[in-house]
Formats: C-alpha cells, sequence, structure tokens
C-alpha cells in the first residue's frame, strides 16, 4: 500500500504563527493546490475546536470542504489540555471531554484521534511519577473503549515536553494500557530527543544504542500513526522537540525510512514542520522531502550490525 502524505495544520498556528494564524479554509486550499494527499487536524483554536464545530453542520461543512479539495484526513490533534490526565481529579473531566471529541473525529471522518499526558517533566516527585504512569494507563485504557466504539484509533504522541519519554517508559506505558484500539503516535523529531539525545527525563538518562530506527523496532506493530520531520538534536523552547526540515537535521533516514516503511498497518505519514518560521513558504517542499522518504520505506535487508542512532 502507498503511503499517503498529509500536513499538519497546526504548523500554521502554533509557534511563529500563534500571533497571525492562518485560517483553516486557507490552509485547506494551501496543501490541496501543492498535491497533499491529505491534512492532520489541529484541534487548538483557532482550527478545529468543540466550540467552533459543535453544530453537525459545521462538522459536514468541513467534510465537504476537505472531500471537494481532495484531501483525506490523517488524524486529529485533540485539545485535552484543561484536564491533565495525570492528575486523579481530573478523570471525569477528561473522559466527558474525549468522549466529545471522539464524536467530533467520527463526524467529520477522522480515523485517528491524537492525545498526550498533559504534564511538564520535573513537575512530579518519584512517588507522583509512579502513580500518574499507572493513574494514566488506566485512563486511556477506558478512553480507548470509547474510541473503538467510535472506530476511532487512539494514538499517544510521546515527547520530551512531557512525561514518561524514555523510550522503555514508551513501550511500558503502550502494554499497560493494552487495548487493540490505543496505539503510539511516533513523532520522528520526538524520537530522536527521547532515544537518541535523552532529553527531559526522569531520573537517569536513557538512549538507545541504534537510535531512532532501534526504538521502532522495539515498538514495531505499536505504533499506530507517523509524523515526519527532522532534528537538530536541541529543544524548541527549552521545551519540546525543535523541529527542522527533513534532510537539514541528524535523524538517519536510510535507516529510519526503511524502518518506518515496514511497520504494518501505517497508511499515512504526516509530514510536520510545527513551529518552524517558515513552513508557509516550505509547503511544497516539505511535500517533495516527504515523498522521497517515502520512496525509501521499503523493509531494511539483514544486516550484520545495529545501525547508528545519531549524525
Amino acid at each position: 500500500m502507498a503511503i499517503r502524505i498529509s500536513m499538519g495544520s497546526w504548523s500554521f498556528a502554533f509557534g511563529p504563527y500563534a500571533a497571525e494564524p492562518k485560517p483553516l479554509e486557507e490552509v485547506a486550499r494551501r496543501l490541496a493546490r501543492a498535491g497533499y494527499d491529505g491534512i492532520e487536524l489541529n484541534g487548538y483554536p483557532p482550527h478545529v475546536t468543540l466550540e467552533r464545530y459543535a453544530a453537525r453542520s459545521a462538522r459536514e461543512e468541513l467534510k465537504s470542504l476537505l472531500g471537494g479539495l481532495g484531501l483525506g484526513i490523517s488524524g486529529y490533534s485533540a485539545d485535552l489540555s484543561a484536564c491533565n490526565p495525570a492528575l486523579e481529579e481530573n478523570r471525569q473531566a477528561y473522559l466527558d471531554r474525549f468522549r466529545r471529541l471522539v464524536e467530533l473525529c467520527h463526524d467529520i471522518g477522522s480515523p485517528m484521534i491524537r492525545v498526550d499526558t498533559g504534564t511538564a517533566p520535573g513537575s512530579l516527585t518519584d512517588r507522583e511519577y509512579h502513580a500518574a504512569f499507572h493513574h494514566v494507563a488506566d485512563l486511556w485504557r477506558e478512553c480507548a473503549d470509547w474510541a473503538r466504539q467510535a472506530r476511532v484509533l487512539m494514538a499517544w504522541e510521546f515527547e520530551p515536553g512531557f512525561v514518561f519519554n524514555k523510550p522503555s517508559e514508551v513501550l511500558a506505558l503502550y502494554e499497560q494500557v493494552g487495548h487493540p484500539w490505543f496505539r503510539v503516535l511516533f513523532d520522528t523529531a520526538h524520537a530522536y530527543m527521547c532515544a537518541v539525545a535523552g532529553a527531559r527525563q526522569h531520573g537517569a538518562k536513557e538512549t538507545l544504542e541504534g537510535g531512532v530506527a532501534e526504538f521502532i523496532e522495539k515498538l514495531g506493530a505499536a505504533i499506530g500513526a507517523v509524523h515526519v520531520i527532522d532534528s537538530d538534536g536541541t529543544l524548541y523552547g527549552d521545551d519540546t522537540s525543535h523541529h527542522v526540515p527533513i534532510g537539514q537535521g541528524r535523524v538517519p533516514w536510510r535507516y529510519v525510512a526503511p524502518a518506518l516503511g515496514a511497520v504494518p498497518r501505517i497508511e499515512w505519514w504526516c509530514a510536520d514542520l510545527c513551529f518552524h518560521p517558515r513552513a508557509w513558504e516550505m509547503v511544497e517542499e516539505n511535500l517533495r522531502a516527504a515523498r522521497e522518504l517515502a520512496a525509501m520505506a521499503r523493509p531494511p535487508a539483514p544486516a550484520a550490525g545495529r545501525p547508528p542512532g545519531g549524525d
């Protein structure tokens, strides 16, 4: 199955674009003209929020707009920031909002809803950290069952900006949730910062000798969604991964692209340019680079040694 390429609409609403975000319709028309197969929708203001798309008619209009432009939807980045999932007292509020967001995804035809752990590294004691891990897993298992009923995959995007970002923690939390409609969203820049740089980790630093490619190998079929973007090994605002255009960073694509291509059941790659100041001007270039990676995405031949993880 050929990999389809989308781009996240948040690339034109966050960071340098936050003061003057591009309207969603303008973004969609720009991506369609460039030749993208689809769009991944930003659930934060001013794009596809629950408040703006409360009415069924508004959701139908969005479907009609994107369908008329020939754009599919690869996923939806949900805004659950008002109810931190790591805190027990937020459980019911999180569940209520998640159910509404899953209904929105179902109505607009999004096959995936993206979530995160919502808690900054360093904000929890060791005891709180352990308790939060199990609380989030239990909460997300219940959420995943709601997602199953709506036929929407729930995908967790790990990153250095939020807790549980060590490679072993990512796999452990996935296994602890243990639900067939819950999987991992694998962002290649975040993967580099977590598996190679070991950025913002709780306790002792954990990296992988084989870097991003080994991380993909360890997760395997746990991966349910993919974002492709490069990393220069630094953080954006000392918070989360600094995203740089494909080919301008340290991700070893000759190993990583084939490894991603071997992951089963992946239809979409979202080519992400979050926080990049020239994302709007680089739309076509970003698509060309993502398509070149997709052309490399063949299962790797058996190798005698482990591929290098960094530069």
